[in-house]
């Protein structure tokens, strides 16, 4: 499949190429109208020449809708979870399991912020966590916990046998907000004395 797809790649790189230089030689009238009109006079006036040019172009229009179809097909495989029951197929959008990563991992108190991307693979799933963390964390404790809560919380809601792999990449660490606002007990004493102070 890999093989087929760079094939597609490079024989869709050459043939925009040709068109993009073909475009630019026209502009510049290095291909003049004389030149243009030659090459379709001698296309339509060889009858095996319009069969080249027809057998060509129904070829192309076929191969792009083929390559749009695999595009779109392998797209919308990777962004599900397929598994058998007895009574038929069962799949689950990735976006589902993304969302229920977001919510299992709000009891994690050293986590300011979680961003899950789920992917479906040939090898398993992969689950990639961008982390936010507050700074007065042990990052292998929280790690580690957090791979094992998300690795077997998936296991037991998809009841799956392929391996599900948890990587973990820190954004950023967070310092916790504190509050820099006086208390009313130290303003309260100073304003009460001076007010004794004064005598009428």
């Amino acid at each position: 499949m890999r093989v087929v797809s760079n094939l597609t790649i490079i024989f869709y790189s050459i043939f925009f190429f040709i068109i993009g230089i073909s475009l630019a030689l026209i502009a510049f009238n290095v291909l003049s109208k004389d030149m243009i009109d030659y090459t379709l006079d001698f296309i339509y006036l060889n009858q095996n020449m319009r069969l080249i040019v027809g057998v060509t172009g129904g070829l192309l229009a076929l191969v792009t809708l083929l390559v749009v179809q695999v595009v779109f097909g392998r797209m919308q495989r990777e962004r599900t979870i397929a598994f058998e029951n007895p009574d038929g197929q069962v799949t689950i959008s990735l976006n589902a399991i993304e969302d229920f990563i977001k919510r299992l991992t709000k009891q994690l108190p050293e986590i300011k912020e979680l961003k899950p991307d789920v992917r479906a693979t040939k090898k398993g799933v992969d689950v990639t966590i961008r982390l936010i963390l507050h700074s007065d964390v042990n990052i292998p404790d929280v790690t580690e916990r957090l791979q094992s809560l998300i690795k077997g919380r998936i296991q037991d809601m998809l009841g799956i046998e392929e391996p599900i792999f948890v990587k973990i990449h820190i954004a950023k660490i967070a310092q916790k907000e504190e509050s820099h606002e006086p208390k009313p007990a130290e303003t309260e004493p100073a304003a009460a004395s001076s007010f004794r102070g004064i005598e009428y």
